[in-house]
């Protein structure tokens, strides 16, 4: 790696699990001296994106909320969905979550939490798993079939975990099936007693950006109201596409998405 890709390994250590990193930290990750990686620690810093704490710990620095800041205020995706989705979780009493894709996770973008007998267990900036959940299904259905044949290839174990399919052929067949259906619903899958109703939003050019999904008790989701959402939530996602593509006409930046998924690493298991 160069210099500049063993600096943004540092940066990578942060997760849910680690809020903070010493010199120590950088110095395994980076594979170089003390004196190297306290130099990169000097320019993150610098830069804005770690800041010192006590105790000789490193903790994510402001810049790092401006960035977020100015994501939410430039990404057609966000700026198209925020309205859409606290209407409509409104409307329908219902929750409603915003992912978008990456290229190498699924990640919670917004939420809507209307029904705060559900915990709220989402928040943005949250990755999500990438083979469990209506929010990924639906995003994994609409990749191209490269995108997807390096999925199989680089993931087959957890594919096959989540049960997507054992080889190739079932695996692209099971994501063809819902990409004609244009929603996906999973029980259970991420969270223990929670359903979610999710579909697809795309760019103008109708390449995959994220999915939008409703969150709702499981002993809720029966009856007419399984219709009714899967409707529900087909309508939402198409009027965020075009919420996109009139941001976009309006000379709005284009979107953040990944053009190909890339290698990562992938948990075993998920929560549920």
């Amino acid at each position: 790696m160069s210099s500049l890709d063993k600096m943004l390994t540092i940066l990578a250590l942060f997760n849910e699990g680690r809020m903070s990193i010493q010199l120590d930290d950088a110095v395994q990750a980076t594979g170089g001296s003390r004196a190297t990686a306290y130099r990169y620690i000097q320019s993150l810093s610098r830069a804005g994106l770690l800041a010192s704490a006590s105790g000789g710990r490193y903790v994510l620095g402001a810049r790092v909320i401006e960035l977020d800041h100015l994501v939410r205020r430039s990404d057609p995706f966000l700026v198209a969905a925020n309205p859409l989705i606290r209407e409509a979780a409104q409307r329908f009493k219902t929750n409603i979550m915003l992912c978008s894709y990456y290229g190498d996770k699924v990640m919670c973008a917004d939420l809507a939490w209307p029904d705060r007998s559900i915990a709220q267990t989402y928040e943005r900036g949250k990755p999500m798993p990438m083979f469990r959940g209506a929010m990924a299904k639906v995003i994994l259905a609409n990749l191209t079939p490269y995108q997807l044949r390096n999925m199989m290839l680089w993931h087959a174990d957890q594919i096959r975990e989540a049960g997507l399919g054992e080889n190739w052929d079932a695996f692209r067949s099971r994501m063809a099936k819902l990409r004609k259906d244009g929603f996906c619903i999973t029980r259970a899958e991420v969270v223990r007693g929670l359903v979610g109703i999710g579909a697809p939003v795309f760019d103008p050019e109708k390449r995959v950006l994220g999915s939008v999904v409703f969150v709702i008790k499981v002993q809720q989701f029966k009856g007419p109201l399984v219709e009714s959402l899967t409707e529900k939530i087909m309508v939402l996602a198409k009027e965020i596409t075009r919420g996109v593509a009139n941001e976009l006409k309006s000379g709005a930046m284009e979107p953040a998405r990944a053009a190909r998924p890339r290698k990562m690493a992938i948990g075993k298991k998920s929560a549920a």
